[in-house]
């Protein structure tokens, strides 16, 4: 039987004072009268909730230049690129080989700052598109993987084929040596016949030890799986593998072996391809021969080994477990069971929010980005985008202590995919497609972008103005209601599910919040290894890594002129002339200056730093300058190695809690996607934003990162938990208004005892509820689907 939500409102009624009892029995026993609900649940008639009803439509104010090339001009990019008069000389990516010319994939160019702001923000033109292409081009003499762009678009007559370099800093522009770039399929298949030469070879060992062998990634004989670890060159000079095997399955991330293979597979001739070693019982072994001589002896032996079955890994209900009570109802539910309080214009993913505004973009590199953010028709950000997703790892096995990982190099924003509703997101969200470019190709990953108000969980602002004169113990009482407007996506790259929130309160903050679940990348387990993790499976170790998540965030305080403030608590001996008697004392105040040139920052100790990002000129009614403060929350961490030979120069922007930069157009990302095979010589070097530019009432980026030290537990099987692995950051006004912003906020509730009433008077309290009243209706839920992949 369905039954209505009902928020029940106050008995304002309350009964003569009791009898004098222990202290606080008096208010104690109020409480109860104050806080009485009304009526029964029971037999109410009431509509159905509003749930599902799509959110109220607004027209974007300008056009969205920042989305992603429409598929219509994907598909021309990629005929023109693959005429013959382009002279590209491309081979179908479909039948290349890695000594061939053959597109890796079309993204979106960055649009220019420069040319968007006379257009937002005027009359001037509306920028045009442009796409980027990525091209392999493993058939000319010297092997490269370059960078073009193409347009204006849609293509016409006037649309030119021109190589992208001025966006990149690192001495080559937009290319890229063969041996660094993206290791592709065409390249694993190229060293695969090398690869299995070797594991055929050694077949006897691979079951005595592993239990299992590899013919070949594709041959029905296999046993085992294999997979390579990035990065794969140090400056694009040369190229190795490193090969580790696992068992197959949906749990594989926690299944490996104590077996690797390293390969030097340099150029575009695998003929030439040799092997380095191999390594297992933490030995290496330049030849087979070296290794089959180690076994033959017996020296070679394996104390631990995985479980042939996977199913204590996967992230489905487990019997064995038991049951909790009270676990058989269902979990309690945000609901926006007064409708929807947002406006949306879904062509141009626009947003508008109780005073937020904010257009929403979605490239295959960097996922979801956010523009043109403003709050009460002022503009806070001009961009705020995520720019990479890198985690390290350490350990004393070949893959774990070389692995470096750069998740826009895999395309991140390719990998959003379908949210499930009432558990990715509540029942009743805004759910956008997202649509990717693949070849000549698009698909639609449905429903992987969710919007959605909820409550905050906790009031934004309340008082009670103590007084023992009356019954209730107060002479007024006020609480404003705090919720949030959420727009969230789940990146699956690979092992790891990244959820992330931009979350707008309703006193113009803007919280930033990441979230790590999925499959560790785990170790074979050995008993001496316990510096790199702990022992969280059978013959598995969670091997110990760092999350890092860079952000780029453009401020834009009421225009370009902007200034980044840095206030010191400092702790200081001081002599006040009414405290004789204790001479000098510890005093805290505050040192309060702007950072002049472009530099790195830290959070610092006891948190008594604060970093704000203020207008230059304009002050608010009390002469303070305009700006919203950065606050750190849960785990804002940067990487913790500094001097690595895998993460050097490639990883510069996750290696500073902050930073901030001078503004310009050929600096839209603070690395590139083919970075994270070059780390000794990056084709980014965000090194090289830091050249002493002024930042002091200019047009400024912040830079800042958010992650987690994955200090690995048993408690990561099967799956690492959102509760846990969460970092944060918020944008919160600092002396932008001349007041919080809660005023004019009508969810409220106000409490008062009228003046006018006699001593004792128990009907004194009054009330305000400012017209919002609470919905009485039906709940009626929809299980959620989960619908196809779409191609066009």
């Amino acid at each position: 039987m369905n039954r209505c939500v009902i928020f029940g409102t106050l008995l304002l009624a309350a009964s003569a004072g009791a009898s004098a009892g222990p202290l606080g029995f008096e208010r104690q026993t109020l409480l109860s009268k104050f806080t009485q609900r009304s009526g029964p649940y029971e037999n109410v008639s009431c509509s159905t909730c509003s749930l599902y009803q799509a959110a109220e439509t607004v027209g974007a104010p300008k056009s969205n230049v920042w989305a992603q090339i429409s598929p219509e001009d994907n598909l021309a990019v990629w005929n023109l690129i693959h005429d013959p008069a382009s002279g590209l000389n491309l081979t179908d990516p479909e039948t290349a080989k890695v000594n061939d010319n053959y597109v890796w994939y079309i993204d979106t160019v960055h649009v220019n700052k420069s040319d968007v702001l006379p257009y937002i923000d005027g009359s001037g033109p509306k920028p045009s598109s442009w796409a980027r292409v990525i091209i392999f081009e493993g058939g000319k003499p010297e092997p490269v993987s370059q960078e073009y762009i193409v347009g204006p678009l849609p293509v016409t007559r006037d649309t030119t084929i021109e190589k992208l370099d001025y966006l990149y800093n690192g001495g080559t522009g937009g290319a890229v040596p063969f041996n660094g770039r993206f290791f592709d399929q065409k390249r694993v298949e190229a060293s695969e016949s090398l690869l299995v030469s070797i594991m055929s070879n050694i077949s006897d060992i691979t079951s005595a030890l592993l239990g299992g062998v590899f013919y070949g990634f594709q041959d029905p004989k296999s046993t085992l799986s294999a997979t390579t670890t990035n990065p794969t060159s140090f400056d694009g000079k040369q190229t190795f593998e490193i090969i580790m095997f696992r068992y197959p399955g949906p749990a594989t991330y926690l299944r490996p072996l104590d077996f690797f293979v390293l390969l030097d597979s340099s150029g575009t001739d695998s003929s030439l391809y040799k092997l380095k070693g191999l390594v297992t019982n933490t030995r290496f072994f330049p030849t087979v021969a070296d290794l089959r001589a180690a076994f033959d002896a017996g020296e070679l032996t394996e104390e631990f080994h995985q479980p042939e079955d996977y199913d204590w890994a996967l992230v489905n209900l487990d019997p064995e477990m038991g049951t909790r009570e009270l676990e058989d109802k269902f979990a309690p539910q945000s609901l926006e069971v007064g409708g929807k309080r947002y406006k949306l214009d879904s062509e141009q993913k626009y947003v508008e929010y109780m005073g937020w505004s904010f257009y929403v973009a979605h490239t295959r590199t960097l996922g979801v980005m956010l523009f043109d953010i403003r709050f009460k028709g002022e503009r806070i950000l001009y961009e705020l985008s995520m720019q990479e997703a890198a985690a390290q790892y350490g350990g004393f096995q070949p893959k774990s202590a070389t692995t470096l990982y750069h998740d826009t190099h895999f395309q991140l924003g390719a990998d959003l995919f379908q949210l499930v509703e009432g558990f990715d997101c509540p029942f009743g969200s805004t759910f956008w497609d997202v649509t990717v470019h693949n070849g000549n190709a698009t698909t639609v990953n449905p429903s992987s972008i969710c919007i959605f108000e909820s409550d905050a969980g906790f009031p934004l602002s309340r008082h009670r103005a103590g007084s023992f004169s009356n019954e209730y113990g107060f002479d007024n009482l006020g609480v404003v209601k705090a919720s949030l407007l959420t727009l969230r996506s789940i990146a699956t790259v690979g092992n790891y599910d990244y959820l992330f929130d931009y979350a707008f309160h309703v006193d113009g903050s803007l919280e930033i919040t990441v979230r790590a679940s999925g499959y560790l990348q785990s170790s074979f387990y050995y008993r001496d290894q316990g510096n790199w993790g702990p022992r969280i499976q059978e013959a598995t170790q969670g091997s110990l890594h760092d999350h890092v998540l860079t952000w780029k965030a453009d401020f834009d305080i009421l225009d370009a002129e902007n200034s980044l403030q840095v206030t010191e608590l400092r702790v200081v001996n001081t002599t006040q002339p009414w405290w004789p008697e204790l001479g000098e004392f510890e005093q805290i105040e505050l040192a309060t200056y702007n950072v002049e040139t472009e530099r790195r920052l830290s959070w610092a100790e006891n948190g008594q730093v604060a970093y704000s990002v203020n207008h230059a000129r304009e002050t608010n009614r009390w002469g303070a300058p305009r700006g919203y403060r950065i606050v750190p929350g849960k785990s804002p961490i940067r990487l913790s190695t500094l001097e690595s030979p895998f993460s050097r120069h490639n990883t510069a922007l996750s290696k500073s809690h902050l930073a901030v930069t001078r503004q310009h157009d050929t600096e839209p990302w603070g690395n590139s996607v083919q970075n994270l095979n070059m780390p000794w010589a990056p084709q980014q070097d965000f090194d090289r934003f830091f050249d002493g530019e002024s930042v002091e009432g200019e047009d400024l980026v912040v830079w800042f990162n958010l992650g987690m030290h994955h200090f690995t537990r048993s408690e990561d099987v099967p799956v690492t938990l959102y509760s846990e692995a969460v970092s944060s950051v918020m944008f919160a006004p600092q002396n932008f208004f001349d007041r919080a912003q809660d005023g004019d906020l009508r969810n409220r509730r106000w409490y008062y005892v009228a003046s006018d009433q006699a001593e004792g008077d128990t009907s004194a309290l009054a009330s305000n509820t400012f017209g919002i009243e609470l919905p009485q209706c039906r709940v009626e839920l929809r299980e959620p689907t989960v619908g196809p992949i779409a191609q066009f």
